[in-house]
């Protein structure tokens, strides 16, 4: 069963996954002033169905792109309400609840989003 809707492309997503995707050296408050280097570990979005729990979204994201998933984390979104003014009058609605997952791939794999698009 599908439970990946889509893949999250935005700008914040696009900006986490750089900066998770950097090796990073920092210090270590020691009497030798020690220099430790934290390893990328590359972070990317998906829009899932709001039944999915994190093992089945893991499991799908291995299928799917042939990468070791090391963390999942989800985020639930409520619906908005919006309400604008047209000829007719006050039109009231609501937008759709969704579910965020933000998978965390082992070192070294990459998920290319726009590897199969063609011209």
């Amino acid at each position: 069963m599908a439970f990946i809707i889509k893949p999250l492309v935005t700008e914040k997503m696009t900006k986490i996954t750089d900066k998770s995707s950097v090796d990073r050296t920092y210090r270590v408050k020691s009497k030798k002033g020690e220099e430790r280097t934290k390893k990328a570990t590359p972070k990317y979005g998906f829009i899932v169905k709001p039944e999915a729990n994190k093992i089945e979204i893991q499991k799908e994201v291995e299928s799917l792109y042939n990468v070791k998933v090391i963390d999942v984390n989800t985020i639930r979104y409520a619906g908005k309400r919006s309400a604008r003014y047209t000829k007719a009058g006050l039109i009231k609605g609501q937008k759709n609840a969704f579910k965020k997952a933000i998978v965390t791939l082992k070192e070294g794999d990459t998920i290319d989003f726009y590897s199969n698009i063609q011209e």
